[in-house]
């Protein structure tokens, strides 16, 4: 069910969700966390189906605010609203905040009246995030910030970014794609034989943040000299395309050379299809409500890790 609030306050928009529930017998027993979506218009509704489809595993109120940034100055305060509940839902009730004019820069004016009582705040940012998410005004009030370094303008300077604006308690997507990567390289080094890892080699597109973090966090753990190259994406796939472990026993090579499919090779081994698909936001967003404690090892990643990098080798390079 969609009730549409249009020209309304925060006030009489709760008092809508109460009426909705007495009325149809929604309850907000049992959800556990409120998420706070921070976009533009436009790009809503892919952010609120990734959210609904979470909240199946994370029942959930979702709320919505939507504004321009570049909307012309002298436009008349309005805020427009909409409740969804039951199957336009999924397991959480979604409150979908359109601000036009001075009210767009009050937002967290706008949530603190609907958010659920003595329950943990997720501020997500799908597109362009706050230079400082920790001091923005949706980000102060949460316990967790999620932001997309992908979907910025420029990717792998959004990263390079999230070094000097780190707090704890935010995540980026960027490492959320990593969890099946880190996953099998671990099982991999976890086999005999023990040999320690001498030089490591990460491809992948220049599009994708992921890659950098990925041999960021091989550097960190392997201590051993790592490079990487970044392909412009017109010339391959976008994400990881592969890691290179060298050791004095051989070479490991995790290759992804088709969607969703990576080939293993080991020395002494048959090669292996291992499953590697690129995880979709859903999978991404469910992953990061599983925890509401600072990522210590993200925060380790991006304040230490970055640092020992250096800058990207020439397409063509080898390990």
């Amino acid at each position: 069910m969609i009730v549409d609030l249009p020209d309304t306050t925060t006030s009489k928009v709760s008092k809508s969700l109460v009426k909705i529930r007495e009325e149809n017998g929604v309850v907000a027993l049992g959800r556990v966390l409120t998420l706070v979506i921070a976009t533009t218009p436009g790009v809503e509704e892919e952010a609120i189906e990734a959210a609904n489809d979470a909240s199946r595993e994370h029942p959930m109120r979702v709320i919505v605010v939507s504004s321009d940034p570049d909307e012309p100055e002298g436009v008349e305060p309005r805020l427009d609203a909409e409740i969804r509940v039951g199957g336009d839902a999924g397991a959480s009730e979604v409150i979908v905040l359109r601000a036009h004019g001075p009210v767009a820069h009050d937002e967290e004016s706008l949530v603190m009246a609907l958010l659920l009582p003595d329950a943990p705040v997720v501020t997500w940012w799908p597109s362009v995030a706050p230079a400082v998410p920790g001091t923005s005004p949706l980000g102060r009030i949460a316990q967790r910030r999620i932001t997309d370094a992908s979907s910025q303008p420029d990717p792998q300077a959004a990263l390079r970014a999230l070094v000097d604006s780190y707090t704890p308690g935010d995540a980026d997507f960027a490492w959320t794609r990593l969890t099946l990567w880190r996953a099998q390289l671990a099982a991999v080094l976890d086999q005999p034989p023990y040999a320690p890892v001498t030089r490591v080699h990460v491809t992948g597109a220049v599009d994708s943040p992921s890659t950098t973090l990925l041999a960021a966090w091989l550097r960190m753990q392997l201590d051993a000299p790592t490079g990487f190259v970044l392909t412009d994406v017109s010339e391959g796939s976008h994400g990881i395309h592969g890691v290179t472990l060298e050791r004095e026993t051989g070479v490991i090579e995790l290759t992804r050379d088709q969607p969703g499919v990576a080939t293993l090779r080991q020395p002494g081994q048959p090669l292996h299809d291992v499953a590697l698909p690129r995880r979709n936001l859903r999978d991404c967003l469910a992953d990061e409500l599983r925890r509401l404690d600072p990522d210590e090892l993200y925060g380790e990643v991006i304040r230490s890790g970055l640092a020992l990098l250096s800058e990207p080798e020439a397409e063509g390079a080898t390990a």
